[in-house]
């Protein structure tokens, strides 16, 4: 069933991820969140990837929480409070958070509705391109909940404490434009996907081997205290320094001719 709500298409090191219930707004049902899960899980792994789009099929990235789905589960209600507390991160969280796991970087393409944990997800990836009148919230206060797939780990470090409770306690709708102006997103596009695919075939030109240490770097470092993010800093460099693909690099440039780099295995 996984299989039939998230689709992964890889070519020239860009791997495209395509939640495909667009009748659904690709609202998430268990079956979502298995396949955004397994997604996350094979791209962590797969060997060749230097660049992920995430992106939703249909009119909608993702509208968030199909609600009457899963209550209507068998295990419902209970089911859903034992995943909370199953472990962490949760099985709920990691939808989101798994994205920080894939060694590449991931670009999220935001159009339509882009709601409760649909915007949690897209905040999971590296960085986000909205459509100008996509329409993106906060909305777990509407349902008495609050956000719990990893947002801690993601939007207060975008657009500070203060506008990450103000988005929370209201869980307003706010459009693509005021994401932009609030941090929420890098970009606006009037095609997100195809602006997404754009930077992913410009990142898979570089150095896997420097992208892959430069998202290190920033998801390990950016809370850290300065002794251990400067070491880590200086380690990363260290193990760059002289490296084949930093040496195709220096000669590519040089000769003013495309690189030819060697995938990590």
């Amino acid at each position: 069933m996984a299989a039939d709500r998230v689709r992964i298409e890889v070519a020239d090191h860009v791997a495209v991820v395509s939640l495909t219930r667009a009748d659904k707004h690709n609202a998430l049902d268990a079956a979502m969140f298995e396949g955004i899960i397994g997604a996350a899980d094979r791209l962590t792994r797969e060997p060749g990837v230097r660049a992920v789009v995430l992106h939703g099929e249909g009119p909608s990235f993702c509208s968030g929480l199909d609600l009457t789905s899963m209550m209507s589960d068998p295990a419902g209600l209970p089911g859903m409070i034992d995943r909370l507390r199953a472990g962490v991160p949760t099985w709920f969280q990691r939808a989101s958070y798994d994205w920080a796991s894939v060694p590449a970087p991931v670009i999220a393409a935001v159009h339509g509705h882009c709601l409760g944990g649909g915007l949690q997800i897209a905040l999971g990836a590296d960085i986000r391109i909205a459509a100008p009148d996509a329409r993106l919230s906060v909305m777990e206060i509407k349902w008495g909940l609050i956000p719990d797939m990893s947002i801690t780990r993601t939007l207060p470090r975008l657009v500070g404490i203060e506008v990450a409770k103000d988005l929370t306690y209201t869980g307003r709708v706010f459009s693509g434009e005021e994401a932009l102006r609030l941090g929420v997103v890098a970009r606006l596009s009037e095609d997100p996907l195809a602006a997404a695919r754009e930077l992913a075939v410009e990142i898979a030109g570089r150095s896997p081997d420097a992208i892959r240490a430069a998202k290190r770097l920033f998801d390990e470092a950016w809370s850290g205290p300065a002794n251990e993010t400067l070491a880590l800093e200086a380690e990363l460099q260290a193990g760059l320094l002289g490296s084949p693909n930093q040496l195709a690099a220096v000669m590519a440039g040089m000769a003013k001719q495309p690189p030819e780099f060697t995938d990590p295995d």
